[in-house]
């Protein structure tokens, strides 16, 4: 008679968690359940901020109360020394949660670092579906989909602002390939009203503003176009596309 199958231990896991990317909405109205039902027992959190992390932790089903769940931080001021061991509860068989303060972890945000650290001790990565800006922005734009590149944020300097913004035109026009980038919101004005004065008549620019939310705007147009009817911009998140000929 042959013994019985030894048990499989599932190891623990780093889960990637998008979170809302727009003021109000809630993590019932942009995570689907199975992603929800995941997070229920988690008592380790990574986050950006402590703060917002715990406002969307009482969005959530949990089975402890918040104060019970560990909250560390990982932002840009976070020395390399200090993300190894942020692996450690993971390691004693604690699943982590890493979450940004909008939309996808580790996507312009310094939660890569502690995904490439789990990556290299074999820590288990498991992304979550959620809301993405940058992906909402290129579905809705009607840009090149099948090639695109996303290029962070561009210079403040005013003058290396507009050599970038020539470069993605450039780098656009001979790879046939969409541009994103995004910017500060305090800064959207400052960035759209750049991109019209710098780019070709001819270069379809997208602005996607506040996506998911209830000051939503998502507008594709040539520059020549935007000069035409230029679009006042709120200090919203904002991802800028474009599309050269």
């Amino acid at each position: 008679m042959n013994a019985p199958p030894e048990p499989t231990v599932r190891r623990a896991r780093l889960l990637c968690v998008p979170t809302p990317i727009a003021e109000g909405r809630s993590a019932h109205s942009d995570l689907p359940q199975d992603a929800i039902t995941q997070l229920v027992d988690i008592d380790y959190v990574v986050a950006e901020h402590a703060k917002t992390a715990r406002a969307f932790l009482k969005q959530l089903p949990l089975t402890r109360p918040i104060q019970a769940i560990e909250v560390v931080e990982l932002n840009e001021h976070t020395r390399e020394a200090e993300i190894e061991p942020l692996l450690d509860p993971i390691r004693a068989g604690r699943d982590a949660m890493l979450v940004s303060e909008a939309g996808c972890p580790a996507v312009a945000d310094p939660g890569a670092r502690l995904v490439m650290a789990a990556h290299r001790a074999g820590i288990p990565v498991e992304p979550l579906i959620g809301p993405s800006a940058l992906l909402l922005a290129l579905m809705g734009s009607g840009l090149e989909g099948q090639r695109f590149a996303f290029a962070g944020y561009l210079p403040t300097d005013a003058k290396e602002r507009q050599a970038r913004i020539r470069e993605l035109e450039h780098r656009s026009r001979r790879e046939r390939e969409t541009e994103l980038f995004i910017e500060t919101p305090y800064r959207n004005q400052t960035m759209f009203d750049a991109l019209i004065a710098t780019l070709a008549a001819t270069t379809r620019l997208c602005v996607a503003c506040d996506l998911t939310g209830h000051r939503q705007r998502l507008r594709t147009e040539r520059v020549e176009q935007w000069r035409r009817q230029p679009m006042r911009l709120e200090k919203v998140p904002t991802v800028f596309l474009l599309l050269a000929d």
